[in-house]
Order: structure tokens, then sequence, then C-alpha cells
């Protein structure tokens, strides 16, 4: 995780803090909880350890955290580019009118690949596009990576897997059309990939998401990827 994850508490440390003994008797060791006697444990994470600036113990993660503004913000961004995803899939599934007719709809029989990757392509990869334009396997694989992105950034879950499929599908959108119209090399899919992996690294799923319900899931605290 990034540096600026998310502090995750850990209730159950503790800290010891020294507490003057009556008189001048000298600290005995306490065989049964390998303390000094007259030292006094509490559970760290109390409003006094933080008005004092306890430092965390080596069981917690440390890291700054994130101002409510900032978590809403990467949010709000986190929740557009969902719809993004998730609108191509329903327009092209359905033909919704919006880029896609309902007779070239998916589900009434038309590609939602073989026009763009088989006319709208241009530069080095334009062969390797229209080999694959139009088949049942690119097809399938286009509308459930739409489908399974979207989801999962509206959602808030899988962030990682979302970000790494969301990015690696907006790179090969962006090697189909080299060189962009109006630059060089550089056009909103490179903007679109980046903006997804810096969501999945600030955890921007556990803000009006699933993410901290999704992350609790024994498998996923288990499995770092599917986090």
């Amino acid at each position: 995780m990034s540096a600026m994850a998310y502090i995750a508490k850990d209730h159950n440390s503790t800290v010891r803090t020294s507490v003057p003994s009556a008189g001048l008797a000298p600290l005995v060791p306490d065989v049964a909880g390998l303390q000094p006697a007259g030292e006094q444990v509490r559970p760290i994470g109390t409003a006094t350890d933080r008005g004092r600036g306890s430092a965390p113990t080596a069981r917690t993660e440390v890291g700054p955290h994130l101002s409510a503004p900032v978590r809403y913000l990467l949010a709000g961004i986190r929740l557009a580019l969902g719809w993004i995803f998730l609108w191509a899939f329903l327009d092209k599934m359905f033909g919704l009118g919006h880029e896609t007719t309902d007779a070239k709809s998916w589900v009434n029989g038309g590609s939602p690949t073989e026009g763009f990757l088989g006319s709208a392509t241009k530069g080095p990869f334009t062969g390797f596009y229209h080999s694959i334009a139009g088949t049942g396997l690119t097809d399938l694989l286009f509308m459930g990576a739409l489908l399974a992105i979207g989801g999962a950034l509206i959602l808030g879950v899988a962030m990682r897997l979302a970000a790494g499929g969301g990015a690696l599908l907006t790179l090969m959108m962006w090697t189909a059309v080299l060189p962009p119209a109006s630059n060089p090399f550089m056009d909103d899919h490179l903007i679109y990939a980046a903006v997804l992996i810096v969501l999945a690294l600030l955890g921007a799923g556990s803000t009006v998401g699933l993410g901290a319900i999704w992350a609790g899931i024994p498998l996923v605290r288990r499995t770092a990827w599917l986090k």
C-alpha cells in the first residue's frame, strides 16, 4: 500500500507508561506480566493517547490520514469513472441510442467491437485490431471488462483489480488510435489509466463505497490483489 494509506489502529495493542510508585521502593519485576511493578498498562487509541501524540506500536500501520474533503473528492472521481465504464456497457448491450442504436445492440445480435476496431483504428497496431474485431471472444471479453470494472468502481470493491483491468483496457484503446488526433502521444486514455491506479493506491473504495466491508472478507484479507 502507499505511504498515504489509511492508518489502521490496533486497539488491542498496549503501551506502558511509568507511574511513580509510593515512596522510594525499587521496581520489582512482575514475573507473571513480565513488566516492572508500579507500571500501568493501558490500550492505545484513547483520547489521552491521541492528545499526547503517543507513537503507535510496531503492530500499528503508519501513514497520514486523508482529510474528509480529499476522501470525498476521490470517491466522486471513482464514481464518475465507474459510470463511464458502466454506461458504455449498458449502451452497447441494450442500444440505448447514445452511441449505439437498438438494431446494433449486443442483445439484438450486433457486435460491440466490430465498428470501432474494424474501421476506426489507426497506427502501428491496426492489423492486429482488425484481425480480432467483431469476434465472439473479443466481444465477450470487452463487454465483461466494461461491466466488471464499472461495477467494481461504483461499489468501491476490488479496487486493485478494477484499477489494473481499467488501466489495461484504456491503454489498449490508446494503442488503437496512435498517434492521438490532438497530441503527439498524450490523450485522455493515459490520464484515465493513471487516475485509476491512484484511486486504488489511496483506498478510494472505502468512502461512499463498500471497500471497508470488502476488505474485511477473510479471503480478501489473505489475498492482497483482491483488495
